[in-house]
């Protein structure tokens, strides 16, 4: 078996950071941080989520993410499945983030997606079926 552990971001600025991923996934914590170095360079780290997944987060960040409406190479996006998406939704409402585009409506999902503060685009789906060929079906 293989599975994601973590996601490990380069940013400006880890409160701003911390406020969009405590909002999306309440139930994670910070699990370590620290003060380090990485290619010459200081950094503050820090370790958000759960005992078996989380995301790294370093400061020591330059420059501005790529265009997500752009063709340059890079990440596009990551996406976490939630079984309740209407209310990762409003949590990020509430603490101040939008939509940054909807996706596509489905009968066999349900799907959003918002921009970090660091302009990472995240992806959060609902899925209306257990089925694997229904839920991935191309719409």
């Amino acid at each position: 078996m293989i599975q994601l552990e973590h996601v490990n971001l380069v940013v400006k600025d880890i409160p701003e950071m911390l406020k969009f991923y405590q909002a999306a996934f309440p139930h994670w914590y910070v699990r370590d941080e620290g003060k380090g170095e990485w290619s010459g360079k200081q950094r503050t780290w820090l370790h958000f989520g759960n005992e078996y997944q989380y995301i790294a987060l370093s400061d020591h960040g330059e420059g501005e993410n790529r265009d997500i409406k752009g063709h340059q190479v890079g990440l596009a996006h990551f996406a976490y499945v939630t079984n309740n998406i209407d209310a990762v939704i409003e949590r990020l409402k509430q603490a101040g983030f939008t939509i940054s585009q909807y996706g596509t409506k489905d009968s066999y999902r349900k799907n959003v997606y918002f921009l970090d503060p660091a302009g990472f685009e995240v992806e959060f789906v609902e899925y209306f079926s257990d089925d694997p060929k229904l839920r991935n079906l191309s719409s």
